[in-house]
C-alpha cells in the first residue's frame, strides 16, 4: 500500500520516505505549543515515521499527534 503525502518540495518528501519501516527509538520531544503550530508536511512525516495514519485535515492530524505523543501529568 502506497502512502501519498502532499509536501512542499521533493527534498522534504525525501526526508519522510524510507524503504523499510523501522520503529524509531524515541518518542518525539515536541511540546503542545510546537504541535499546535507545526506545518502539515512535518506532521505527515512524523506520523508516517511511526506508522500512524495521516488521513484527515490539519487540525485532526495535530490532535492525533498530540494524543499519541504527549503524556498527561
Amino acid at each position: 500500500m502506497e502512502l501519498v503525502i502532499k509536501l512542499q518540495s521533493v527534498k522534504e518528501k525525501e526526508k519522510c520516505v524510507a524503504s523499510n519501516f523501522q520503529m524509531p527509538l524515541h518518542y518525539p520531544r515536541y511540546s503542545k505549543a510546537e504541535y499546535e503550530k507545526m506545518q502539515e508536511w512535518k506532521l505527515d512525516c512524523l506520523l508516517a515515521e511511526y506508522g500512524l495514519p495521516i488521513a484527515g485535515d490539519l487540525e485532526q492530524k495535530r490532535n492525533f499527534a498530540m494524543g499519541a505523543f504527549l503524556w498527561s501529568h
